[in-house]
């Protein structure tokens, strides 16, 4: 016959056995994936491109696919270092990749790089985007949107041309000017962040949500 104390032990092992199977109620898992203001150095923390995000991509968390955020910005930091030969053509780095945690097609990608003199919108695409006030140039499609500033990230530095780049998910009909002010709304965002991390000044770039300057 099995002692008081015998039973007490195996009737809390066997309360903790169960107690361990009904999960308890009151944990909590972490969200999967990214929230915007965790995504590439934060650019899309303000509540303006955080809901452009969401939009373009169907949902507010998100997985990193392949950015070089910090290799971008490094990158545009030698351009500026010295003035260029004339034969050197400065290529974009992929600043940002996000997905929908929730998996599907869509995804976006930001690239940013220093770019030669402008204007940037030439007369072949000036039909078929619509421009914003912001940085040096702005416009964007719906399927691209791009946002141009000056910037001279340190004192003895020349002073160079960014242009920031967001592609968006393939398959948005052209004729969706909602899609076009999200994508150059998060190429702005985009820009800001690029240009607080070198430190830029006087870079005509709004806060926000760009306006349109022409349909």
């Amino acid at each position: 016959m099995r002692s008081a104390p015998v039973r007490i032990g195996v009737a809390v092992a066997v309360a903790a056995v169960l107690a361990g199977c009904g999960g308890g109620g009151g944990g909590s898992e972490e969200p999967e994936g990214l929230a915007a203001a965790e995504v590439c150095g934060g650019f899309a923390k303000d509540a303006d491109a955080a809901a452009a995000l969401k939009a373009v991509l169907g949902g507010g968390r998100f997985d990193d696919d392949l950015s070089q955020h910090d290799r971008a910005v490094a990158r545009l930091r030698d351009d500026a270092a010295a003035p260029w030969a004339d034969s050197y053509r400065p290529q974009p780095v992929k600043y940002c990749g996000l997905r929908p945690v929730e998996g599907g097609p869509k995804d976006i990608e930001v690239e940013v790089g220093a770019v030669g003199k402008g204007p940037y919108l030439g007369p072949e695409l000036a039909g078929s985007v619509t421009s914003y006030a912001s940085g040096v140039e702005a416009f964007s499609s719906a399927g691209t949107g791009r946002v141009y500033f000056s910037c001279r990230p340190e004192a003895t530095a020349h002073a160079i041309v960014v242009g920031t780049t967001v592609r968006g998910p393939a398959g948005v009909p052209d004729t969706d000017l909602d899609q076009r002010t999200r994508l150059v709304t998060l190429a702005n965002a985009a820009a800001r962040g690029v240009a607080a991390e070198l430190g830029c000044t006087d870079t005509g770039l709004v806060e926000g949500v760009p306006a349109k300057t022409r349909p």
